[in-house]
């Protein structure tokens, strides 16, 4: 029974995102389950504090998730 409830209400896992600006400045953090809407946001591994009014570093990124039909990509390779 404990399995169909955690089926049930599985969550999926936060992420993490920082918003830059147009001269690549971060200049805010957000933590959801999926990209915030809009332009200039970028997926990081974790947010730090020290960042804020600077670039990110190279490390910080993360890269971008490919999605689609398994089978479409295999076809495609």
């Amino acid at each position: 029974m404990n399995s169909f409830w955690s089926l049930l209400f599985k969550r999926q896992p936060q992420r993490h995102f920082a918003r830059l600006d147009a001269s690549g400045l971060c200049q805010a953090f957000k933590c959801c389950e999926l990209p915030p809407v809009g332009a200039g946001w970028v997926e990081v591994n974790e947010p730090a504090l020290c960042w804020l009014n600077r670039p990110l570093p190279a490390s910080a990124r993360l890269v971008q998730r490919r999605r689609g039909n398994l089978l479409q990509r295999t076809l495609a390779a």
